[in-house]
């Protein structure tokens, strides 16, 4: 939708088929590219199937301990990548001091992702009358590493079958598109 609406626009995908990216390269390819902005879109999983709803990360300081579980689950996909203590300087997603670093790179960006991020919210809300868990900060590492204005978008919760089923159905991914770009187009 955006290449095809905002031919100003240089979209740049970390990845187009459902092949796994580790978390380091995600981030490398925007900051090489010199992006002006991040987008990772992701659907929600939970061992507690009730959990469900929409909600969108920006970079800071986590609030609750269920903000850490979020990002320590988001960010252990690292420690299964080979080579992960050289790629992430031994970074440890479940010591203590993660959460310190993530809070000193809270940086320049943070208001125009939240800006971002209210904006996406909304129109997922609006569009789709799915639960609005609402706009949180937490220390994801595709956010941290990235030189840009950056989101996370968690679009439902797969482990839950009512978002599982709203989500397979082509017009309701449509609409959900459509709900993220409407927000971009405002943003931009």
């Amino acid at each position: 939708l955006i290449s095809d609406n905002c031919p100003n626009v240089k979209v740049i995908y970390t990845r187009k088929t459902d092949v796994f990216v580790e978390l380091y390269r995600r981030a490398q390819i925007a900051n090489d590219n010199h992006a002006d902005l991040f987008i990772s879109f992701h659907c929600n999983a939970n061992d507690n199937h009730s959990a469900h709803g929409i909600e969108t990360f920006v970079m800071g300081l986590h609030k609750s301990e269920a903000n850490q579980a979020v990002a320590r689950a988001e960010n252990s996909a690292m420690l299964k990548e080979a080579n992960y203590k050289a790629n992430y300087d031994g970074f440890n997603p479940n010591s203590p001091e993660a959460a310190i670093m993530f809070s000193l790179y809270s940086s320049a960006y943070l208001n125009n992702s939240i800006l971002l991020a209210d904006k996406v919210q909304k129109n997922l809300i609006g569009t789709t009358h799915l639960l609005d868990r609402g706009v949180k900060q937490a220390g994801f590492w595709v956010l941290y590493k990235v030189s840009m204005p950056s989101i996370l978008i968690e679009m439902g919760f797969l482990s839950n079958a009512d978002d599982e089923k709203y989500l397979g159905q082509d017009a309701n991914r449509e609409d959900v598109s459509n709900a993220i770009f409407r927000a971009f187009s405002s943003y931009y």
